[in-house]
């Protein structure tokens, strides 16, 4: 099944590029695999406080991930796959899709001003030419009535937007 992979954290352009994977696998009959990463802690001196850290990040990021997961069933009827993992994103991205066959596209958001995102400078860089999904990238100017327009309209083969 066609699966739409999408990175999210807690800002608005996530929860943009998820609506847009949510509305392409409901027209195209597939699925979305929601990821959160959790970011590396900086290394603390004392194991307890860092596991501290660590604890508090997941626990974080497994909540973001509930949040968007119960918007996705709502807005679309979806059940996503979720996954919540520690470590370097371009790295676990990787991972994922090399993992999962079904993965047709990487979905990110970009930031609606400054620099994009981590993420998307990485997928876009120097190595976007060997990256064996495409990358969809939903602008965070974009809003919900034109992510449901262009997913609604925008037909394979359409060289025109809405």
């Amino acid at each position: 099944m066609r699966t739409y992979l999408v990175v999210i954290d807690e800002s608005p352009e996530s929860e943009i590029a998820l609506r847009f994977a949510a509305r392409r696998a409901v027209k195209t009959g597939g699925a979305v695999e929601i990821l959160a990463l959790v970011p590396q802690p900086e290394f603390v001196q004392w194991g307890g406080v860092m596991a501290a850290i660590e604890e508090e990040a997941r626990e974080r990021a497994e909540a973001l991930v509930m949040r968007a997961a119960g918007t996705l069933f709502t807005e679309s009827g979806i059940t996503p796959s979720i996954t919540v993992r520690q470590g370097e994103g371009p790295r676990i991205v990787r991972e994922m899709i090399a993992a999962n066959p079904d993965i047709a596209a990487l979905v990110l958001g970009a930031a609606p001003s400054g620099p994009p995102g981590r993420l998307v400078s990485h997928f876009t860089g120097a190595d976007a030419g060997g990256f064996t999904v495409p990358v969809m990238i939903i602008p965070g100017t974009i809003d919900i009535a034109a992510i449901d327009r262009l997913v609604t309209h925008f037909r394979a083969g359409d060289t025109e937007r809405p």
